[in-house]
């Protein structure tokens, strides 16, 4: 009996909470833990990387790039990038040229087939943004981005 009300209490989360509400660095980086998974498992299940999503949308959004662009602006390691790259290129999801400004650099172009990809991709995302965030209402949601925005330095 003694073990079983041991195990009790060390199931109960008493400690944590308060820790979280001291430390918002913990807290944040808790939750951007969670968050990180559960766009990981949901890239997996739609069958596109969070960060070949990521690619696509904002090739899509402001065209052509260098893949150093790409790394700076979507906060992506520069080796990943060049992976997240190759396997888009791969799948004819984007194409690499030359930069004709800077030969030593490529300028990544989305694909048609990319664009539908996207597309494809982008009707899951509501829904996924529900699931992650059903704790909050649509006006925390907002309130969470503007502080992010903030935190980022990007005043979103």
């Amino acid at each position: 009996m003694a073990t079983t009300t041991k195990t009790a209490e060390r199931a109960r989360p008493t400690y944590f909470p308060q820790l979280a509400a001291e430390r918002l660095d913990i807290a944040l980086c808790r939750a951007s833990a969670a968050v990180a998974r559960a766009a990981d498992a949901h890239a997996t299940e739609e069958g596109l990387g969070v960060g070949q999503h990521l690619v696509l949308q904002m090739l899509d959004a402001v065209g052509p790039c260098s893949q150093q662009t790409l790394s700076e602006e979507l906060r992506i390691d520069r080796s990943v990038m060049v992976s997240v790259c190759d396997d888009l290129e791969r799948e004819g999801f984007v194409r690499r040229e030359r930069n004709p400004r800077d030969r030593r650099s490529y300028a990544v172009t989305i694909t048609d087939s990319g664009r539908r990809r996207l597309a494809e991709a982008q009707t899951s995302i509501p829904a996924f943004l529900g699931d992650t965030f059903h704790p909050l209402t649509p006006e925390e949601r907002a309130q969470l981005g503007m502080l992010l925005g903030k935190l980022l330095g990007t005043g979103a």
